[in-house]
This record gives structure tokens, sequence and C-alpha cells, in this order.
């Protein structure tokens, strides 16, 4: 499957999500989707999307270590089978990577432990971290102007 359809995928799942455990799941699915991404990038895409697709898969794949992992038959990255166009996948990956900074906001404001407070924290750094990743990709192709929507959040 592209890309971009499981990108959307991840959205739809993700804008669907109200109970924390569930923001937190999908905030791992777009991890898992951002690393599995960077990889075939890595391996295939474009030469100068090389480096930082490796640093991006890396990234990814600590924020997914992070926070945990669903069972192995619901993870959505095992099924990307290409990316058909890079720029308009970094460009959806990276409003996806922007959504879930925001939803882990909310979760982090709504929990009551400490301890799950900072387990937030953490997974929006991470977020962040992924998503500037994504903008430097997004750079490296010469997107000016294309990264306007993963910018703005």
């Amino acid at each position: 499957m592209d890309a971009l359809r499981l990108i959307a995928a991840t959205r739809g799942a993700l804008a669907g999500s109200e109970a924390p455990p569930d923001i937190l799941a999908e905030a791992w699915q777009a991890q898992a989707l951002a690393q599995a991404t960077a990889a075939r990038l890595a391996l295939t895409g474009p030469r100068e999307l090389r480096a930082e697709a490796l640093d991006l898969s890396e990234v990814s794949g600590r924020a997914c270590g992070a926070l945990g992992a669903p069972p192995p038959d619901l993870i959505r990255a095992t099924h990307l089978t290409s990316i058909i166009d890079p720029r308009s996948t970094l460009t959806a990956l990276g409003a996806l990577l922007g959504e879930v900074g925001i939803a882990l906001v909310a979760v982090a404001c709504a929990v009551d432990a400490e301890s799950d407070y900072w387990h937030c924290i953490e997974s929006i750094d991470t977020a962040d971290d992924s998503r500037d990743r994504v903008l430097e990709m997004l750079r490296r192709l010469g997107g000016r102007g294309l990264g306007r929507e993963v910018a703005g959040r």
C-alpha cells in the first residue's frame, strides 16, 4: 500500500481517537509509519534524502520504543509497499506528526499521574523531532513552498 494511503488512514484514526490510550496508540502508529517511510526512502528514495531519512528512521524508532507497541497484526506501517511521490508523502507525514503533537498536548493536560504527564511530554518532543527531520527532507528536495502545509500547525 502506498505511504500516502497509510498516512491518510492514520490521520483519520487519530482524528477519531478520544481516549488517551487511543491517542497514544495512534501516536505510536504515526511514529512507526514515519520509521517505515524513512527506511524505504533511505534505501530507494532520492539520493539527497538518504542521510536525513536514516536519521528520521532512528528518531522514529526511538519514539516507538518510548510509546510501547500495539499487537504486531495491528501495525499499519507493515503494509507499506511503495512511496509513489516522496514530496507529497513527506508533506502529509509532516502534517500527521504535527497533529500527533497537538493530540499529545491534550493528553498531557488530561492525565493525573505525573509519570503519565512526563511520558506525554517526551512523546511530544519525539513527534516534534521527527517532524523537524521531515521538514529538513522537504528542504533537501527543494520543496520551497511545499512545506507550508507541514510548517503551519
